[in-house]
C-alpha cells in the first residue's frame, strides 16, 4: 500500500481493556451494537472523547490521551442517551454536550410532549457540580471548546462555539472561579454569547490552529471564509475567495465538529463533499468532490490558493489519487493508482475524516490513524512502473516526501544507473539532480520554492491513464489582517509573490549557457579581465565551500585539479543565480543569498559524486581504473557508460561537473574503448582530453607499436596551450619531431616581415652539407637572438633541437643509421 496507515488510537485496543478493568464493560458488545461504544470528537493535542452504555442503560463519557496513553471518565448520565456531540475545555473543568432527549423506545410517545428534540449542556466537571442549559430545540446542535495556546497557565475564561443546525454559529464566553477546591461557572444571568457566521451551508473547524473555514452561498460563485480565533483576544475574519460551486438547497455539512456518523453518513450524500488543508508554510487549498451525471465518471477540484505538497484523493475499491499540488502545472508530478496498487485495507468505507494534520479516522470502527508515504511501496513502484509518467511522479514524490534519506537515495540511484534506456519522456539524471537540489535548498528561506528549479521539463506532452484534469485560473482571496504572524503572515507573503511574479519567475540556463559559450571562446589574453577574475573568485570559493569529502571519497578517484571551463561554468552559475535571487528576495539580504547561492551550486557537485560513489560501489571498482597497463573490465565499462550519460546530462542542463570527472572519464575510455571508438569520442567531445590524464598516459605507457599509435593520435589531438606542458612528458623521436615542427611554425609565424642579417654561422654542432637545412638554422638561430621565443619556459627547444631532430628524421626516412 502507498499510503501506510499505522493505529494511533484504537477503541477496542486502548479503551476495551480499561472499560472492563473499572467494571464498566458488562453490557458493552462492540461486535453487536455499534452504538455502545463510539468516537465523538478530537481534541487539541491529540484528546479523544468517546461515549459508552453502561449496564444500568446509563451513558457515560471518557477521553483518552494520545500523549500519556491514558483514560479519564468525565462524566455519567444516569439514561440512555444518544449523544450527538462533545467537546471539553483545555482544564477539563467543563464539559458541553448536545444530545437527542430520547431512545429510539421512547420517541413514539414522548414525541407528543411539547419538549425539544434535542439538549445541548454545559456542565461543571471539576469536581462534578451544577449543570446548566445551553439549547434546548428541535435541530442539532454542535459544540467545540476553543483551545488557547499551549503551555499557558489555567485560565479563568473557556470560550465555547455553538453550530447549529439552522445554519449559524455562536460563540459563548464563560468565565469561572475557584471555590473550595472546585472551579464553578459564575452565576451571571446569560452567559455572553457573540454571532460569529450566519446563513452558512458548510463549516470545518481547524483544532490545531483554531480557525473556522465555511462557505456562505451567492448567487452565481460560493464564498469561502475564514475566522481566526486568538488565543487571548476575540476572533477576526480574516479570508475570503470566491470558488465556481454550486452550493444551493445543500444541507448543512460540518467537518471535525465531533463525529454522529449515523447522522453524517445521511447528510453526505445531501451536502457539499468539501475539505480545506493547510501547511505551516502558508499553503492553502480547498478539495472538492462534485456530483457528476455519467455513472463511470467521479469528478472533483482542487482550488490552490495557493500550495501545500500532496493531497491524497481515495475512493475505496476504485483509485488513490496522490497530487502534487507544490507543482500542479505538470500532471506527471501526481501520482495516479488503480487496482491492487490502490487499495488500503483498513479503509474500507468512506466514513472517515481527517481532524489533525496527516491522521484519518475512521469514525464507525472508532480507529485513529497516522497516515504517510510508504517508502518501501514508493520504491517498488519506481522500480517496476512501465509507465514514464507514473516513474517520475515516483521520483519526485520519494525525493520530495523523504529529504536527505541516504538509503532511499542509495536505491534511487540504483535505479537510475539501471534504467538510463528506459524513460524516453525525461531524463532521471536530470530529474534526480534538479528536483533533489530543490527539495535540499528550498525549507532554508521562505519564496524560494518559487525561484528554484524542480524538474528539468519544459512541459508534459504525455497522457495519464484515467485522468483528464483541466486547470482555471481562479481569482486570488482577499486576505484581512494586522500584525498577525505565522500562517497567514506566509500566506500573505505567498500571494503577493503570485500577484507580482515575473512571466518567468524560476531560473533557468539559457543566459547562463551563452554566456559561457561565449567566455569559453575568447582567447587566452583577454582572459585577464576583472569581470572573469571575479568569475574564477565565485569557482574558488565553491569548490573551498564543498564537504569534505567522507571517509569513502577515495572510492572514487576524483583529482581535485584546475579545469578552466568547469570553473568558469561555476563562477557564472554562481553570479547569475545571485543576480536572479537578488531581483526577487530582496527582504533577505546579500549575505544570505551569498550563502544559499554557494550552498546550491556546492550540492550540486556533491550530488554528482554522490551518484558516482554508489556506482562506483555497485561494481565494485576501485583506484586502478586509472592505470592504463590492461584493459577495462565490465564492470568499468558500465561506470563509463553511466558517467558518459551524467556528462550529457549536465550539458543539457549546462550544470557544472566536480573537479577530476573529465580525467576519470577519460582514463576508463582508455581501458575501455578500441582506438578508433576512443579518437571519435574525442573528436565529437564526449571525451575531453586533461592534463593530468595525458601526462599519466604518456609517461606510463611504453612505447610498443599500438601504443605509439595511441600516443601520437593523443598528442595530434592535443590543443596547443596544453600540448606544450604534456608533450615534453613522452620521449621519443615521433613526439620530438612533432615538437621541433611546431617550434619552426611558431617562431616563422612570429616572425612576420623582419629580416635576418646575420651571415651564416661558420660551424654547427653536426657538420651538414644541406645548404638548405644550414639556411633554416641560421634563420632561427637569428631569430631566437632578436628574443623572438615561443617556447620560454622549455629551454631545450632551440635551433640546434631542431637542426639534431630535422638529420635524425631524415636519417629515419634514409633507413641509415645516426650517430
Amino acid at each position: 500500500m502507498l499510503l501506510r496507515l499505522v493505529p494511533e488510537f484504537e477503541l477496542r485496543r486502548d479503551v476495551v481493556p480499561w472499560l472492563a478493568a473499572q467494571g464498566w464493560a458488562a453490557a458493552l458488545d462492540t461486535s453487536e451494537n455499534s452504538s455502545a461504544l463510539y468516537v465523538v470528537n478530537v481534541e487539541r493535542n491529540g484528546k479523544i472523547i468517546y461515549t459508552w452504555k453502561g449496564s444500568q442503560s446509563n451513558t457515560h463519557i471518557g477521553l483518552y490521551d494520545l500523549q500519556t496513553k491514558q483514560n479519564e471518565h468525565l462524566y455519567t448520565f444516569e439514561k440512555d442517551l444518544h449523544i450527538i456531540s462533545c467537546s471539553v475545555n483545555n482544564e477539563r473543568t467543563l464539559l458541553a454536550v448536545s444530545f437527542h432527549q430520547y431512545t429510539e423506545d421512547e420517541t413514539a410517545n414522548q414525541l407528543l410532549q411539547s419538549v425539544s428534540k434535542y439538549l445541548t449542556l454545559l456542565i461543571e466537571i471539576h469536581p462534578i457540580n451544577n449543570v446548566r442549559v445551553l439549547k434546548a430545540v428541535d435541530t442539532c446542535v454542535r459544540v467545540q471548546f476553543l483551545y488557547p495556546v499551549e503551555d499557558r497557565n489555567a485560565s479563568t475564561e473557556s470560550r465555547l462555539l455553538l453550530v447549529s443546525e439552522d445554519k449559524y454559529i455562536e460563540q459563548f464566553d464563560i468565565r469561572v472561579v475557584a471555590e473550595e477546591h472546585k472551579v464553578v461557572i459564575q452565576k451571571s444571568g446569560q452567559l455572553p454569547r457573540t454571532k460569529v457566521a450566519d446563513d452558512l451551508v458548510w463549516a470545518q473547524w481547524d483544532m490545531m490552529e483554531q480557525r473556522l473555514f465555511y462557505i456562505v452561498p451567492k448567487e452565481s460563485k460560493s464564498t469561502l471564509r475564514c475566522v481566526q480565533f486568538y488565543p487571548d483576544e476575540n476572533f477576526n475574519s480574516i479570508l475570503e475567495s470566491h470558488l465556481d460551486i454550486s452550493v444551493n438547497d445543500t444541507q448543512l455539512k460540518l467537518v471535525n465538529f465531533g463525529y454522529d456518523y449515523c447522522q453524517d453518513q445521511d447528510v453526505a450524500s445531501k451536502s457539499l463533499n468539501l475539505q480545506v488543508f493547510t501547511s505551516k508554510a502558508g499553503g492553502l487549498c480547498v478539495c472538492c468532490s462534485l456530483a457528476c451525471d455519467t455513472p463511470d465518471e467521479i469528478m472533483y477540484s482542487i482550488y490552490f490558493l495557493h500550495k501545500d505538497y500532496y493531497v491524497a484523493a481515495y475512493l475505496p475499491g476504485q483509485f488513490l489519487h496522490l497530487l502534487n499540488i507544490q507543482h500542479p502545472d505538470l500532471l506527471c508530478h501526481s501520482l495516479f493508482l488503480t487496482g491492487e496498487d490502490a487499495r488500503i485495507d483498513t479503509l474500507q468505507n468512506c466514513s472517515i475524516r481527517s481532524p489533525l494534520v496527516s491522521t484519518v479516522l475512521d469514525c464507525e470502527a472508532g480507529s485513529l490513524y497516522a497516515v504517510s508515504i510508504s517508502d518501501s511501496t514508493l520504491l517498488q513502484l519506481l522500480q517496476k512502473s512501465e509507465r514514464d509518467s507514473e516513474r517520475l511522479a515516483a521520483l519526485h514524490c520519494a525525493l520530495l516526501y523523504f529529504q536527505h534519506t541516504e538509503y532511499l537515495e542509495m536505491q534511487i540511484i540504483r535505479w537510475i544507473s539501471e534504467n538510463l534506456s528506459t524513460c524516453h519522456s525525461f531524463d532521471p539524471i536530470q530529474e534526480f539532480i534538479i528536483a533533489s537540489l530543490y527539495c535540499r535548498m528550498c525549507p532554508e528561506t521562505q519564496n524560494l520554492d518559487k525561484l528554484l528549479p524542480y524538474t528539468s521539463l519544459l512541459d508534459w506532452i504525455g497522457v495519464v491513464p484515467g485522468v483528464i484534469c483541466a486547470t482555471d485560473i481562479i481569482s486570488l482571496p482577499v486576505l484581512e489582517f494586522q500584525n498577525s504572524k505565522g500562517f497567514w503572515e506566509k500566506l500573505n507573503s505567498n500571494l503577493e509573490s503570485v500577484k507580482y511574479a515575473e512571466p518567468q519567475l524560476h531560473y533557468h540556463n539559457n543566459v547562463l549557457r551563452r554566456e559561457w559559450r561565449n567566455l569559453s571562446e575568447e582567447r587566452e589574453e583577454r582572459r585577464t579581465t576583472a569581470y572573469l577574475r571575479n568569475i574564477f573568485e565565485n569557482a574558488k570559493k565553491v569548490l573551498s565551500h564543498l564537504d569534505a569529502w567522507d571517509s569513502e571519497a577515495r572510492l572514487v578517484p576524483l583529482f581535485e585539479e584546475e579545469d578552466y571551463q568547469q570553473q568558469l561554468l561555476m563562477g557564472l552559475m554562481v553570479a547569475q543565480l545571485k543576480d536572479h535571487l537578488m531581483r526577487h528576495l530582496q527582504y533577505v539580504g546579500k549575505k544570505k543569498i551569498d550563502q544559499i547561492v554557494l550552498d546550491y551550486v556546492a550540492n550540486l557537485l556533491n550530488l554528482i559524486h554522490r551518484i558516482m560513489k554508489e556506482v562506483w560501489r555497485r561494481y565494485q571498482l576501485h583506484s586502478c581504473v586509472f592505470c592504463f597497463d590492461e584493459r577495462g573490465s565490465a564492470g568499468e565499462f558500465a561506470v563509463f557508460h553511466i558517467m558518459s550519460r551524467i556528462l550529457e546530462a549536465a550539458n543539457g542542463m549546462c550544470l557544472p561537473l566536480p573537479p577530476g570527472f573529465h580525467t576519470l572519464h577519460l582514463g576508463l575510455g582508455v581501458r575501455c574503448l578500441p582506438l578508433h571508438t576512443l579518437l571519435h569520442y574525442i573528436d565529437i567531445g564526449v571525451l575531453q582530453l586533461t592534463e593530468t590524464c595525458v601526462r599519466k598516459l604518456l609517461k606510463d605507457l611504453d612505447d610498443t607499436e599500438q601504443n605509439e599509435k595511441l600516443k601520437f593520435s593523443i598528442v595530434m589531438r592535443l590543443p596547443e596551450a596544453l600540448g606544450q606542458k604534456v608533450r615534453q612528458f613522452w620521449n621519443h623521436p615521433i613526439n620530438a619531431n612533432l615538437i621541433a615542427r611546431k617550434y619552426v611554425k611558431l617562431l616563422l609565424e612570429n616572425l612576420g616581415n623582419r629580416q635576418c642579417s646575420r651571415s651564416i654561422p661558420e660551424r654547427f654542432s653536426v657538420p651538414v652539407e644541406f645548404l638548405p637545412l644550414n639556411y633554416l638554422a641560421s634563420m632561427l638561430t637569428e631569430i631566437e637572438n632578436q628574443g623572438v621565443h615561443p617556447y620560454e619556459k622549455q629551454d631545450h627547444v632551440n635551433a640546434r633541437f631542431v637542426e639534431e631532430m630535422a638529420l635524425q628524421h631524415t636519417m629515419t626516412l634514409l633507413g641509415l643509421k645516426y650517430s
